[in-house]
């Protein structure tokens, strides 16, 4: 695929360089910084809102649980309740039960939350007096005893009405004896005011009924007389906060509304609106003066050299005009007048007679090649090779016809790969090919066994790098050991790793030896010998790099042992 670059004019990948690597980062750096701005502010503004009116929820909450502890103490005090439903058989009675316990009963407690509150009673006998009131058709027509008989939970029923907030707990736990009382606790409003104004919401707050009607709120100008909250129209970049007092019996449909205008909290967001722009465009002159200079000096030079190179093309050999200019256009300049004085000066001079000894080499180098092809090439030495075997099978010698069978086999493999890397398989035969050839100069004094994973043998790895190592046990190892040798080769695959065991028999080394030669393949110290181990080393150490991992154990008369440890490689196809 072609590179659309190399087809625009060089004026042209400035622009575009210009307009990628300034303009449009800029242009994206300030909107997404504005937007991330705005957004980061929003979402505090909205962590702060429901945090404010979460703690308004709940200092609420602790106002009325004043006045809920209170009526909640007069509906379970069993002797305030049988006293007030007994029925007394004169006033001064009831004077003298009211000194000696009621009065202090009913005294004040000093609770902030509690504005006041009074004990209501239809029992005849009881004189209206301090916070005991008899409840009469009057006080059964108000708007607070009307809208307590929708309910009757033992609870007290929390109502608001007349501008106050108020409790009102039916005194029904004991027997009443025929009697209807209860207690109504108006709470503190100014508190209330208080906590609301208090609140630290950015916006307006409501507390809504459960019908829904608007009782309570920051903002009282537009509240009036059972209006409900779906009613209240607000901007339409307004957000509405709800916390509901779901899990109070007493409080249960009260709900907090909280109403906030973004567009007013990110007021002075939208201010710095015109500093960003004003910073955008600092950021757009100055780049772009500096890029104009900087590519225009590219520009200008490079153009001249581009006219004088298509003056060379047309054989006018004119050089630019020196310039004192340092930079790689100035090197550039500097050295095509020094080659179109060389040009001119090779054509005119050196030219001719140079074409001439050019011919003469070249007539030298064919005359070589010939007399190189006229040499004995490998194929020769494996066709003589098969030529012997044939006689030995003629004559009868299998085991000789055998032999030459697989050093033709080996030399052949080696003629034939034509890539770097060979399956397991592959090296496995030439491995095998080898220990034949070795079990025929030792005769019983050397055995063998491969044993390979059938997962393995088409795994693919550089070609005759495990030889070296068979070879080394076979001449070092089996050779110098007086018993009979023995060599095993396995081959395991364990998860990705490909593992390869050579293990011998035979004399062994030293620890000094052993260190020795760990040092000659690991730093590359020559010791006379194992070079053939040594390439491989080296070869599986520059493939694998720190996928290859190598260990050789070895006991003087003993044997050695190696172990190799491989990446697994894809099998290729075909």
């Amino acid at each position: 695929m072609k590179n659309f670059l190399n087809y625009l004019k060089l004026r042209d990948k400035l622009l575009l360089m210009y307009m990628l690597s300034v303009f449009i980062p800029i242009v994206l750096t300030n909107v997404v910084f504005y937007n991330v701005t705005t957004s980061n502010i929003r979402n505090q503004k909205i962590r702060d809102a429901d945090m404010a009116l979460n703690n308004l929820k709940n200092d609420l909450r602790v106002t009325i649980d004043q006045g809920v502890g209170l009526s909640y103490s007069l509906y379970t005090d069993s002797i305030f309740n049988k006293t007030i439903t007994r029925k007394f058989t004169s006033q001064k009675d009831y004077v003298d039960t009211f000194n000696s316990y009621l009065r202090g009963a009913l005294a004040d407690e000093n609770m902030q939350g509690v504005r006041w509150y009074q004990v209501y009673t239809d029992n005849p006998t009881i004189l209206a007096s301090g916070y005991m009131d008899r409840l009469t058709g009057e006080i059964r027509k108000s708007g607070w005893y009307t809208r307590s008989l929708a309910s009757s939970a033992s609870y007290p029923t929390f109502i608001y009405t007349d501008q106050k907030f108020s409790l009102i707990q039916r005194l029904n736990n004991y027997n009443t004896g025929g009697f209807e009382q209860l207690v109504k606790i108006d709470l503190n409003i100014e508190q209330i005011h208080q906590i609301f104004e208090g609140s630290g919401f950015d916006g307006q707050v409501y507390l809504v009924d459960p019908q829904g009607r608007v009782q309570f709120g920051n903002v009282t100008a537009n509240l009036t007389k059972d209006i409900y909250f779906h009613e209240i129209s607000f901007p339409g970049s307004s957000r509405i906060f709800d916390e509901a007092y779901s899990d109070i019996n007493y409080l249960k449909g009260w709900t907090l509304k909280g109403v906030m205008d973004e567009e007013s909290v990110l007021k002075e967001v939208r201010k710095s609106r015109s500093f960003v722009i004003w910073l955008a465009c600092i950021n757009f002159v100055l780049p772009t003066i500096i890029i104009a200079v900087m590519s225009r000096s590219i520009h200008v030079r490079l153009v001249r050299i581009l006219r004088h190179m298509k003056k060379v093309k047309a054989q006018n050999f004119e050089t630019i005009p020196p310039e004192d200019a340092r930079d790689e256009i100035g090197q550039l300049t500097a050295e095509f007048n020094r080659m179109t004085e060389t040009i001119n000066s090779l054509i005119n001079e050196v030219y001719v007679a140079d074409i001439q000894k050019k011919n003469l080499e070249l007539k030298q180098q064919q005359a070589q090649l010939h007399a190189l092809h006229s040499q004995i090439n490998p194929h020769f030495l494996f066709n003589s090779l098969e030529s012997v075997r044939m006689r030995s099978i003629i004559k009868g010698e299998k085991e000789t016809a055998k032999i030459i069978q697989h050093m033709a086999k080996m030399f052949r493999k080696s003629l034939s790969w034509s890539h770097n890397d060979v399956t397991v398989r592959e090296e496995l035969e030439l491995i095998e090919s080898f220990l034949t050839i070795q079990q025929y100069r030792f005769g019983d004094k050397l055995e063998y066994s491969i044993v390979a994973e059938p997962a393995a043998l088409g795994l693919r790895i550089p070609k005759m790098v495990l030889l070296p190592f068979v070879e080394n046990a076979s001449i070092h190892g089996i050779e110098s050991s007086p018993d009979k040798g023995s060599i095993v080769i396995s081959v395991t695959l364990q998860a990705d790793r490909l593992i390869f065991r050579f293990q011998d028999n035979g004399i062994g080394m030293d620890s000094d030896k052993l260190e020795e030669l760990h040092r000659y393949l690991q730093d590359g110290d020559d010791i006379g010998e194992h070079v053939g181990m040594k390439n491989a080393y080296c070869r599986l150490k520059l493939c694998y790099r720190e996928g290859f991992a190598f260990s050789m154990n070895a006991r003087y008369r003993e044997g050695t042992s190696i172990e190799i440890s491989l990446p697994v490689m894809e099998e290729k196809p075909g």
